[in-house]
């Protein structure tokens, strides 16, 4: 009889691993095999973000010191400050994958207020633009994502012919186009990579069939919109656009759970993950 309840149940945004303890009928429970306390992620998460003024702004020599001291806790870094028109003022940032751009957003805009309250006590507006910057543009991660497949050949051709239906492109997505909040518009776009336990080359149809299938479940569930993925024997890349109030790292661990869950339960992937920002714009432009 089976113990664990339907994959659907786990496939769950409600928990940080995006995976749910269970209890089973034995009395036993699901535990999450990667968690933010046993993976290493590499990462490099970058954001152009505009927030705006009620009225004239106060001179950054007044707050900027002290807010980039302020956010650091939070895990966001306040790298460069520049005015714009229309009474706004652009940040390029960083952050920790454990930072959904909401909360990256909040931070700074909470803090700002916070330090200048005295002169301005409601000094910013509701409204703001958000971009995630990458050290290459979209296109050209999309295009290396694409590439994945010639660049990594197997030396038997049937092989080389079963994995090419997991080298996929999402026609219907364009992550090139602004999402929309109550407050704000935004592009939220990610380039995640996982790896193979101990580089396992994986070629077996029914676990990629599986695979493949979970990846588009995970996506549907937690509203990724991908639009590139690269199943490999030993690795895999997607990039995707995210809702705002997720985290790089709620994304990766959902992936990463869920995966090992569709293989029963097995440590399908090494304990980390590397995530990327990826956008219309790289960090050069900046």
């Amino acid at each position: 009889q089976p113990v664990w309840q339907l994959p659907a149940t786990f496939l769950s945004h409600g928990h940080p691993t995006g995976l749910v303890p269970v209890v089973s009928r034995f009395g036993n429970y699901m535990q999450p095999l990667y968690t933010p306390h046993n993976i290493k992620p590499a990462y490099q998460l970058n954001w152009g973000a505009t927030i705006f003024w009620r009225n004239m702004p106060i001179d950054e020599s007044h707050w900027l010191a002290e807010l980039k001291k302020s956010t650091e806790p939070d895990g966001v870094r306040v790298l460069k400050h520049q005015w714009t028109t229309n009474n706004a003022s652009q940040f390029f940032l960083s952050t920790t994958p454990i930072v959904a751009p909401s909360a990256m957003l909040r931070s700074i805009k909470g803090r700002l207020q916070n330090v200048v309250q005295a002169q301005a006590p409601k000094a910013l507006r509701r409204n703001y633009s958000l971009r995630s910057v990458g050290a290459a543009t979209r296109s050209m991660v999309e295009s290396y994502v694409a590439g994945q497949y010639d660049h990594h050949p197997m030396a038997d051709p049937q092989v080389q012919e079963r994995l090419m239906s997991f080298q996929r492109d999402y026609p219907g997505v364009n992550l090139a186009t602004a999402c929309f909040s109550a407050h704000g518009q935004f592009w939220y776009n990610l380039h995640v990579v996982l790896v193979n336990q101990r580089r396992w080359m994986e070629i077996r149809q029914d676990v990629l069939d599986t695979l493949g299938q979970m990846i588009d479940r995970v996506a549907a569930k937690y509203e990724c919109r991908l639009s590139r993925v690269a199943l490999l024997p030993d690795h895999m890349h997607m990039t995707m656009g995210c809702r705002i109030d997720r985290s790089p790292e709620e994304i990766a661990l959902a992936y990463l759970n869920n995966l090992a869950f569709a293989c029963g339960m097995k440590t399908v992937f090494q304990p980390g993950y590397y995530v990327g920002t990826i956008g219309e714009y790289d960090r050069g432009a900046v």
